[in-house]
């Protein structure tokens, strides 16, 4: 099919994902909300939300696409504001619908940038004018204001202030937007991925941005206490980590993450109070975390384990820095705590972790046949990056983790996540102000302190 709508492999595992993860969150928002006076706009919204994802999933026009998207953040802004005598939650869609306007200019500039040299809005046209061998300047820019949208859809730094404030919204707002609304920009980029190939200027843009908004928000969630905060900066740094992923050409591995990330995410969220009652034991059982010694051993053994898989695989399943970073990722689930009570849960992390690595070997290991329909196509010039960057998170995640009270001044830092979104709060509030008469106040520049919203305060 090559109309406006059409249907690709990787989309429709997509699909099935969001319709699995729809009626899961519908099923727990029936309880959840029940005898709430706004749940009929709730469920209006829901589904919209839901029906404008699957037609972006579709889309093969760039107005379709554009539209589809637009359509998701304004169905979004209702849920976002579904209490609307809460003032964090009402900054934080406000300055998500700023992001997403600027997000839309940039898609509409990408959109006529690709269409001029094509003489097409047809993305099926696009790919077969890229595979031509036409590549230009306009193209090359074209992809630039891709990505740099998509980064403002997904929340990466320095516009991710609002993912975390919005946790004031019901809990399956939230789990709706980390496992399903904020991962499109993966998939974006994922179909997009022969238009980042002829720009190399968006495929560097995507590793920078990726790795600082992985790296940070890294750091950031270990300083953090509400259950529900740590995991938004937690899907700030999967998103980055995911968007780096694209930036590396290593788009199966961005697909799979994908997958995983939205079925994790959801499960975190819809089980967030069950993780606050198990966080509460530990703290009254005085249950440590880790020892140093783990965090010192950790890292190697991860990176013993994944050449040792790369080499079951082949040899060739990915670039040898890609099983370093790998490495790094996974060897914090390697670190073992201090009390003999956590032996079995520090057993399964690891268990988990193997099987992880084992699976992305098998998916990587037939990356010509994979059944996802998505290839990967490495950058190796920006590999080494990336491995120093991993490098450095994993570093500074040990020190948080180990000499919490040596750190005193760089913690301070990295709770406010070095001051970003304040700064981008402030410009939003300048040219954009705005007032809402059901929070009774007004939203200035000096009115706000976006770093603290009343449930990181509680710790609820």
């Amino acid at each position: 099919m090559t109309g406006w709508l059409a249907v690709n492999l990787f989309g429709a595992w997509a699909s099935l994902l969001v319709q699995l993860l729809g009626a899961a969150i519908g099923i727990y928002s029936s309880n959840h909300l029940k005898g709430e006076p706004r749940q009929p706009v709730y469920i209006a919204a829901l589904g919209a939300v839901l029906a404008a994802v699957h037609l972006l999933l579709l889309a093969n026009h760039w107005v379709v696409l554009i539209a589809a998207w637009a359509a998701i953040g304004h169905a979004m802004h209702y849920l976002l504001c579904f209490y609307e005598d809460r003032p964090f939650a009402l900054l934080a869609a406000h300055k998500k619908m700023v992001t997403d306007r600027a997000a839309d200019a940039l898609l509409i500039a990408a959109a006529l940038l690709a269409w001029s040299q094509v003489g097409s809005g047809s993305l099926s046209a696009l790919w077969a004018h890229i595979e031509a061998g036409h590549a230009s300047v306009a193209l090359a820019w074209s992809g630039v204001c891709l990505v740099l949208a998509v980064i403002a859809r997904t929340a990466l730094m320095p516009v991710h202030g609002w993912l975390v404030q919005v946790m004031e919204a019901p809990t399956p707002v939230s789990a709706l937007l980390h496992a399903g609304v904020v991962n499109l920009g993966g998939y974006v980029l994922v179909l997009f991925a022969p238009l980042l190939g002829v720009s190399l200027a968006a495929r560097w843009l995507l590793v920078l941005s990726g790795l600082v908004s992985a790296v940070v928000a890294g750091l950031v969630l270990l300083t953090r206490v509400s259950q529900k905060v740590h995991l938004a900066w937690s899907t700030i740094a999967q998103m980055g980590f995911m968007l780096l992923e694209c930036g590396l050409g290593l788009y199966l591995f961005a697909a799979l993450h994908l997958l995983g990330h939205s079925l994790y995410k959801a499960h975190n969220f819809l089980n967030a109070s069950s993780a606050v009652r198990e966080c509460d034991r530990k703290l009254m059982t005085g249950e440590v975390r880790n020892s140093g010694l783990s965090m010192i051993v950790a890292a190697p053994v991860s990176l013993i384990i994944v050449f040792a898989l790369q080499a079951v695989a082949g040899g060739q399943a990915w670039p040898w820095w890609w099983s370093a970073v790998l490495a790094l990722a996974w060897a914090p689930l390697l670190w073992v705590p201090k009390t003999t009570a956590d032996r079995s849960a520090a057993f399964a992390r690891m268990l988990a972790a193997g099987l992880m690595a084992a699976c992305l070997t098998l998916a990587a290991g037939f990356v010509d046949h994979a059944p996802l329909g998505v290839r990967n196509d490495p950058l190796a010039d920006a590999g080494v990056v990336a491995l120093v960057g991993m490098g450095l998170m994993y570093l500074g995640m040990a020190m948080f983790q180990q000499w919490p009270r040596s750190v005193v001044v760089a913690r301070r830092w990295v709770y406010a996540g070095f001051y970003m979104d304040e700064g981008y709060t402030h410009w939003v509030l300048r040219l954009w102000p705005v007032s809402w008469a059901g929070a009774g106040r007004e939203a200035t520049p000096g009115s706000w302190s976006p770093r603290e919203p009343a449930c990181e305060r509680s710790g609820s």
